[in-house]
């Protein structure tokens, strides 16, 4: 597999928030080869959260890959990491290439339709550090990325994220902002997407 190495990003103008979007890291032959191994290579887990009492099942498929000793840990769910596998290593490598860092961990998520999601959140746990980088690699269907400051009400930045891209945030993003893939009525197919992130 090759990589598109990106010529040109996006880089968003937002209050309290670094911000940089690339729509191709990955060309679309690449992309698609990664996106059918991720499917069927990655052990898919599905985890149950509680929320205001009541235990529901999770609303998207997850993994994490790792350095060993690096559980990662959000909503009360606890995860151990499984062993860098060579396609996570090789999509890694190219990351690392653009973010200029050596992450530790990365959190894998599968969007398998429209009905899955992610709430409104911040990626700000303690084991993050102060002002964490976190760089989100997507392939498959594209979905809504939305952002929202905390305290300025009308500041909202809508991303398309699209097959083969990457998003990074860092700087002081994670305290001022929080960010969602919502729900979609329409007949979408699976996304999936990799955060990659530093655990201290």
């Amino acid at each position: 597999m090759n990589s598109l190495f990106p010529k040109e990003n996006i880089i968003f103008n937002l209050a309290d928030a670094d911000v940089k979007y690339y729509p191709s890291i990955f060309d679309i032959e690449n992309a698609d080869e990664i996106f059918h191994k991720l499917i069927n290579e990655i052990p898919w887990q599905l985890d149950h959260i509680t929320v205001f009492g009541k235990t529901h099942p999770q609303p998207r498929l997850t993994a994490l890959y790792g350095n060993e000793g690096k559980p990662y840990g959000y909503s009360n769910i606890v995860m151990q990491p499984h062993h860098w596998s060579p396609l996570i290593m090789y999509i890694k490598n190219e990351v690392e290439k653009i973010c200029e860092e050596n992450f530790s961990t990365v959190l894998l998520n599968n969007y398998r339709d429209g009905k899955d999601s992610n709430g409104w959140h911040a990626d700000n746990e303690k084991e993050l550090g102060r002002n964490p980088i976190i760089a989100s690699v997507s392939f498959g269907a594209e979905r809504v990325f939305q952002l929202k400051h905390n305290t300025i009400v009308n500041l909202k930045q809508n991303i398309i994220l699209e097959h083969g891209s990457l998003l990074i945030m860092k700087g002081t993003t994670q305290h001022f902002w929080k960010h969602q893939i919502p729900k979609t009525a329409k007949p979408i197919g699976s996304r999936i997407n990799l955060t990659f992130r530093i655990i201290k």
